[in-house]
């Protein structure tokens, strides 16, 4: 058994790892409310957006955008994968990297060609570390994420997609669904994939006037399209960081507070060891007197 001095030693250390895990809790749930609050906001408008854009595929409009042609052989895919700048979040990244991982392979074995993108310093090292061809990054966003930042490294798979270069591009991030569940998800971004059209289309198919005309409006709706589509993906992933930071710190504080009443408990029957040993000293010498 360690001595007294050790135990001694060993649960303030442990005492000031507590303290460090409970202010990070504390931090990550002030962080966490606005992360929430900002990725709700989002929601509506990126849902409206997917929700026009898929009324205007079944539209069949005279002018058919690019990112609405489902082309027939995929040759090449774009993959943005969303990730944090930081860790201490629990399983957070690790689970959309191997839901990641797994997609690539799946695309390896298929013989197609693979451009990846990341956002997030974790997703950028990871990439880096498996051999995949990074075409774009953006690492260091911050606590707020600015769209002006975000869409350089999406416009480099689109304007691969606009040329031809790939077939498809997918972006990876995870879902915030409450506080203390959060689900990592691939989608289609470009083309609007088949599933949500018919999801979000309904039995009647909407007639639209365009002015000037089709094209310049298709145009510019659906790089707002993709734009939110990304924006939302960081704005989900943000809050899913906050929230599992929280939960991951909690449950490292309640650790730490187990481990340190096991401490104290074995430094108690240490120091009764140490008292007891004394005890039978001075009564052994008094009896050899």
């Amino acid at each position: 058994m360690p001595g007294s001095k050790e135990i001694r030693t060993k649960i303030k250390s442990v005492q000031n790892t507590r303290k460090i895990t409970k202010a990070m809790e504390m931090v990550a749930a002030s962080k966490m409310r606005k992360a929430q609050e900002r990725m709700r906001q989002a929601r509506p408008y990126a849902d409206k957006m997917r929700n026009i854009a898929a009324h205007l595929a079944q539209a069949n409009p005279e002018y058919r955008h690019p990112y609405l042609v489902k082309r027939d052989e995929i040759k090449g895919v774009g993959v943005i994968v969303v990730t944090t700048d930081k860790g201490l979040c629990g399983g957070l990244n690790t689970n959309v990297l191997r839901m990641v991982t797994g997609k690539l392979r799946e695309l390896q074995g298929a013989g197609t060609q693979i451009r990846t993108s990341a956002i997030g310093n974790k997703g950028f090292g990871f990439l880096n570390r498996i051999g995949a061809k990074v075409v774009s990054h953006i690492v260091h966003l911050g606590d707020t994420p600015h769209l002006e930042r975000l869409i350089g490294p999406v416009k480099v798979q689109l304007d691969a997609y606009a040329s031809g270069e790939i077939d498809a591009v997918y972006i990876a991030y995870t879902r915030f669904i409450n506080t203390m569940k959060q689900e990592p998800v691939i989608e289609q971004l470009l083309p609007l994939s088949p599933e949500k059209l018919a999801e979000d289309s309904r039995e009647f198919s909407w007639d639209y006037l365009y002015e000037p005309d089709a094209q310049a409006v298709l145009d510019e709706l659906l790089v707002r399209y993709v734009e939110a589509l990304a924006f939302q993906a960081v704005a989900e992933n943000m809050a899913s960081e906050q929230s599992a930071r929280m939960v991951a710190m909690k449950a490292a504080s309640d650790n730490a507070k187990k481990v340190i009443e096991e401490l104290q408990l074995s430094y108690n029957k240490a120091r009764q060891a140490g008292i007891t040993k004394e005890l039978a000293e001075i009564v052994g010498g008094a009896a050899a007197v």
